[in-house]
């Protein structure tokens, strides 16, 4: 491909770039929004939990697992009336993200259910007796604890959900995987496919490492501090015996 070739693709590819950087985000905020406190919920309501619902559980667990069975393209095909009565219409970037952010809640939840899992028990034990209620122990324990694994589930559904705007591009959605599809394979332009799935790679490799970093930073940080200053910090808001004392 020379320059003036390459000059008349630049602004697709772009504008392509732009397409699948905004049905990811979109599609990625929707999906933590959700997917976090129903993965949570799965741990809460499961055996031994501290809301413990076995019905419950069972139910929101045979849910996600029939959503993450379907296959993507299939997904986009049931969805299109809702997608249609959402958006208004089926094509195009804004109709793609309720497939993506739909189909991404369940596999994020299930991410966040196994990091949320790894949460030392003595710890949650620990709120409890200092009087801490369920939503104490999400907000100061859970989550805190198992933020640099979350923020790698975050980093998987991200990489995840750009492979599946690929192939919401060849039903209409744009993006890269429409310019691949369009421009690359069916007009046979082998070079701009390649170009595509360079830029593609490139796109991911970027985010993967952003979300190492992060994970890492925030792990080692967690290693410096440790679980002791949460807890003293929680008990500095428990009432001293002196105190109880006095007022009597």
């Amino acid at each position: 491909m020379n320059r003036a070739e390459f000059s008349e693709v630049w602004p697709l590819l772009s504008q392509a770039c732009w397409d699948t950087l905004y049905m990811v985000g979109w599609s990625t905020l929707i999906a933590v929004v959700g997917g976090l406190p129903l993965g949570i919920l799965l741990v809460l309501t499961d055996r031994g939990g501290l809301l413990q619902n076995v019905v419950a559980n069972k139910v929101i667990g045979q849910l996600v697992n029939i959503t993450r069975s379907m296959p993507f393209i299939i997904l986009m095909v049931a969805l299109m009336g809702f997608t249609r009565w959402v958006t208004g219409t089926t094509i195009g970037r804004e109709a793609a993200i309720v497939p993506l952010a739909i189909g991404a809640i369940p596999f994020f939840a299930r991410l966040v259910e196994t990091a949320v899992r790894e949460v030392d028990s003595g710890l949650v034990e620990a709120v409890q007796a200092m009087g801490g209620n369920t939503w104490t122990v999400v907000r100061k324990v859970l989550v805190p604890e198992a933020l640099p694994s979350l923020i790698s589930s975050t980093t998987t559904t991200v990489v995840a959900l750009i492979g599946y705007t690929a192939m919401a591009g060849t039903v209409g959605a744009g993006g890269l995987g429409d310019i691949a599809v369009r421009y690359g394979y069916q007009r046979f332009d082998t070079q701009l496919m390649w170009i595509t799935v360079g830029i593609l790679a490139v796109v991911i490799s970027a985010i993967q490492f952003a979300g190492d970093l992060a994970a890492r930073a925030l792990h080692r940080r967690a290693g410096r501090s440790g679980p002791e200053p949460r807890l003293r910090l929680l008990r500095t808001k428990e009432p001293k015996a002196a105190d109880v004392s006095k007022a009597a």
